[in-house]
């Protein structure tokens, strides 16, 4: 039997890697191409979406842009990873931190920002792992980048005698570190923070209402076909018999798609063919997914 081709819509479970949950699919959908968009750290759970077979190739270009979470931030105690997984380095007294002082300072972290992601993380730094420099013991200090956080909303707090837990609901770009936000949420009140826990609720299109565990997709193997992952990622442009053959080969044809980013070019019965970029008065081959 042949590998299936199309997605996969995983709720990750806690500690397992992204490549863990790839090596899992690899053996449950029986084939070594499968590959993950968007990593999840190992202490996060929730969507992760795995392409299997041709929909690897798919991955790079899918419109994950927007990502959604629920998330929990401790204040009063730094680590050095700025999650729960890492050494603490610094506890604070919050005794005085109010609940307005939390809601202005949250406040501040909505809309375009400049943040500066954690050292822990994948980022390369002069071609290693900056994760690694700081395992190793190096001071590790990354760029800032613009992110944008579209919604982050205060759900509770809960107060202790040493923290603060404060639940929150994220919806950011791509590129965003929510730990990030923590550090520097807690940094803004003078007590520190940092994580201790994120379930990614949304993925571009994708949300936990369509992801299955493990488990249950070893009892049933539930794909997103190409052609579905392509209707909700793309904007579609359905072309007749006469340019099915064209598009199969990858050669350019003279229509205008009326898009300025790529286009999932249909055949006339719905299948998936490739992505299409326009170029003047004609579209051209980005990638092809039909099969030869």
């Amino acid at each position: 039997m042949p590998a299936p081709d199309g997605l996969l819509v995983v709720d990750k479970p806690p500690d397992w890697t992204s490549h863990d949950v790839v090596g899992r699919c690899r053996r449950l959908a029986g084939t070594r191409k499968v590959g993950h968009a968007g990593t999840l750290d190992p202490m996060a759970t929730g969507v992760l979406v795995v392409g299997v077979g041709r929909a690897t190739r798919l991955l790079g270009h899918l419109a994950l842009s927007t990502k959604g979470y629920d998330a929990t931030l401790r204040l009063g105690q730094t680590t050095v990873s700025d999650d729960a997984q890492g050494e603490v380095t610094a506890t604070a007294d919050i005794r005085e931190v109010t609940s307005d002082a939390i809601e202005s300072v949250v406040a501040r972290f909505v809309g375009d920002i400049e943040q500066i992601p954690s050292a822990v993380s994948a980022i390369k730094v002069n071609g290693e792992r900056a994760y690694k420099r700081v395992r190793s013991g190096e001071q590790v200090v990354l760029a800032a980048r613009p992110v944008t956080v579209s919604q982050l909303d205060i759900v509770g707090v809960r107060r202790s005698e040493a923290f603060l837990d404060v639940d929150v609901t994220v919806e950011c770009s791509t590129g965003t570190y929510v730990r990030a936000l923590a550090r520097d949420i807690g940094a803004s009140l003078g007590v520190g923070g940092h994580l201790t826990a994120l379930r990614r609720t949304r993925v571009g299109p994708y949300d936990l209402g369509q992801a299955h565990t493990l488990d249950e997709l070893a009892n049933d193997l539930t794909l997103v076909t190409l052609d579905d992952a392509a209707t909700a990622n793309f904007t579609t442009y359905p072309v007749d018999d006469e340019l099915v053959t064209l598009v199969r080969n990858g050669r350019a044809i003279p229509v205008d798609m009326g898009a300025a980013d790529n286009v999932a070019v249909m055949s006339p019965t719905g299948e998936f063919l490739a992505l299409y970029e326009q170029r003047g008065p004609t579209a051209h081959a980005v990638a092809i997914f039909a099969p030869a």
